[in-house]
């Protein structure tokens, strides 16, 4: 039997906005804090393996990344190496897999075949100040591909504020279907891959749906259509911003049948590959 997570307003909201926020869906003890735990440990082994002295302080869910300013300061490469193992703490290749999500998924997709992207998961770490890295304008079908029925799942790990960028998003443009972009930003010639591709007639697309930056806390759920326009905000903090993505497609969906499922940017495929139509090159 299938449990019904949301209330009727919730599951018409997000299909109306194609986007939700859920307030304290995860339990900070239980299913948060031992992810910011194992960050934490993450920082405290690179401190020692590059010999960073950093003022010792006990593990606290509110200051979990203590010293990784600095840590980034002396290398920026060291981030890279705290990005990249970070995903891979059991606590939250847990999270990725509870029950709940599958749940949520069914309930608002109205399937009973939900599906984790392979390599569609991960913990981002949005520096203050830092464009090369930011996630420009874009809908996640077009750089994860698997099915476009799909939600991005967006989860803070610090208490968000609007200097720390929260996430942006475009109210109602999931109806607008899949979008054209362009293969690179002349404006960031510095950004590759998925972060180099912009969307065509984004400022007008953009001045269309408007943008909303709702504010999260360690627990919170921001829910993504797969279609629906987001891009990361401007850090301008003195904080790095700390948050969870993963994806969710459904089996079922015939755009993802006929793509066997592929995956795009994360697993090597180019999309000119899979949608021709949809890149300006």
């Amino acid at each position: 039997m299938l449990n019904s997570l949301l209330t009727k307003n919730q599951v018409a909201d997000f299909k109306e906005h194609g986007y939700a926020v859920i307030k304290g869906f995860y339990d900070c003890r239980l299913e948060i804090e031992p992810i910011q735990y194992g960050i934490w440990k993450i920082l405290k082994i690179l401190f020692a393996k590059y010999h960073i002295e950093i003022e010792s302080k006990e593990f606290s869910p509110d200051t979990f990344d203590y010293g990784y300013q600095k840590l980034i300061t002396v290398n920026r490469k060291y981030g890279g190496e705290v990005y990249d193992a970070i995903k891979q703490i059991p606590a939250f290749m847990r999270l990725i897999s509870l029950e709940k999500n599958d749940q949520i998924f069914m309930q608002l997709r109205n399937t009973n075949t939900p599906a984790i992207a392979a390599a569609g998961y991960g913990i981002r770490i949005d520096n203050p100040h830092e464009e090369k890295y930011r996630s420009l304008w874009h809908y996640e079908y077009r750089d994860q591909l698997r099915s476009i029925d799909g939600i991005v799942f967006w989860s803070p790990l610090v208490s968000l504020t609007s200097e720390m960028g929260p996430v942006q998003i475009c109210p109602r443009s999931h109806f607008g279907g899949l979008r054209r972009s362009y293969l690179n930003d002349p404006d960031n010639p510095e950004k590759t891959g998925a972060y180099a591709m912009r969307l065509e007639n984004e400022e007008a697309l953009i001045a269309q749906y408007g943008i909303v930056a709702p504010l999260s806390e360690p627990g919170d759920m921001v829910l993504i259509d797969f279609l629906t326009l987001h891009s990361s905000g401007v850090n301008i903090s003195e904080r790095s911003r700390w948050s969870m993505q993963f994806r969710y497609f459904s089996f079922e969906d015939p755009s993802g049948i006929n793509i066997n499922w592929t995956g795009c940017v994360a697993n090597g495929i180019q999309l000119k590959d899979i949608h021709p139509e949809l890149v300006i090159d």
